[in-house]
């Protein structure tokens, strides 16, 4: 898949009913070593700001999350500080409040940073 298939597989999951997290995580499933059904068991409790605390936004831990299971966790920091730069922020309460971008936005971005990093 290409960067920009990811990025409309990403927004398309979130439509369908993911959260933030499974929805960047689900745009690189081809590429993870576990399977589909495990990656959503996974990514399910960092949605909404990790189980809905509002806290790291949900787009962010699923960068970590494909970076980690990809081999790539070395770019974890630099995706985060690329995410919080064109955002303001990575908490989810501050994201949302500012409403700046949608969260299908956000979770576009996410899957599009990913694809830019591996």
């Amino acid at each position: 898949m290409n960067k920009e298939e990811r990025i409309e597989r990403a927004r398309e999951l979130h439509r369908q009913g993911c959260n933030c997290c499974q929805a960047v995580v689900m745009a690189y499933a081809d590429l993870l070593p576990i399977d589909g059904r495990d990656a959503m068991n996974v990514a399910a409790p960092f949605g909404r700001g990790l189980a809905g605390t509002r806290e790291v936004c949900g787009c962010v831990s699923g960068m970590a999350m494909v970076c980690g299971l990809t081999g790539h966790a070395a770019d974890t920091r630099t995706l985060i500080e690329k995410f919080r730069e064109s955002n303001g922020d990575i908490v989810c309460a501050r994201l949302l409040a500012s409403g700046k971008k949608p969260c299908n936005e956000l979770v576009a971005e996410a899957a599009g940073l990913i694809a830019d990093m591996i």
